[in-house]
């Protein structure tokens, strides 16, 4: 939902619609997407390859040390979905199994954790795109994706994906913020609370409070309401 492209070719998503909102019409620049490899995203920004990384990037101490964040606008958490018929229901029945992650993701991040806390025993395979991850589960090469809640939910809210959520409490539910939704924590296992941010190089500090500015007006105002309605339930 944050980014993608409609059968003609044309981008769309929340991130998308924000960005519009944000350069376009409270700062009144022209922008451009580009096309980049999460994993390799940062040094691409710090190769002055564009200004700005807005790709449902999570904020965390590890990216902080080469980039600068704006202002959070967006809460998610890590989550793992397994098929239907999966007998996987809880965190620790993926202990000795095979998991898919997308590279460079907060979720490869949080399936590493997990294959500490289990001593090693798990196996993680790492996808450049999302939808690779999906695709292995699908043909069971994996048994379980962990991935943010809003894009798993998306694909297992398909009618073919035949993939749900595995249940129970976890990191959402001791959160004391949330940016964005009600506000109550989510009704499966989350293994991580994160916040997504606006990445900027570190000599960018001007332009970085300019954004800031500029997110704080559009929830002023009712446009970043209006926008995540669109995209999101909760």
């Amino acid at each position: 939902p944050f980014e993608f492209e409609t059968t003609g070719g044309e981008l769309t998503g929340f991130d998308v619609d924000i960005a519009a909102a944000v350069f376009e019409e409270q700062l009144g620049i022209g922008y451009e997407f580009a096309d980049t490899s999460f994993d390799t995203i940062i040094p691409s920004l710090n190769n002055r390859n564009f200004r700005v990384i807005m790709s449902a990037m999570t904020i965390n101490d590890e990216r902080d040390e080469q980039v600068d964040f704006s202002d959070p606008y967006f809460t998610a958490y890590q989550t793992i979905i397994v098929l239907e018929n999966s007998d996987i229901t809880s965190k620790a029945d993926l202990k000795g199994t095979t998991v898919g992650v997308q590279k460079g993701t907060t979720g490869a991040g949080a399936a590493d954790e997990l294959k500490e806390e289990f001593g090693g025993d798990l196996t993680i395979k790492r996808f450049d795109q999302i939808p690779a991850a999906f695709d292995a589960l699908r043909n069971n090469q994996v048994v379980a994706v962990i991935n943010d809640n809003t894009v798993n939910a998306e694909f297992a809210n398909q009618e073919d994906s035949g993939a749900r959520f595995v249940e129970g409490e976890g990191a959402a539910a001791n959160a004391s913020t949330n940016t964005t939704g009600s506000g109550s924590p989510p009704p499966y296992l989350t293994l991580t609370v994160e916040e997504y941010g606006i990445a900027f190089r570190e000599d960018d500090d001007a332009f970085r409070e300019r954004v800031n500015e500029a997110l704080a007006a559009i929830r002023e105002n009712g446009t970043y309401e209006e926008i995540y309605s669109e995209y999101f339930s909760g």
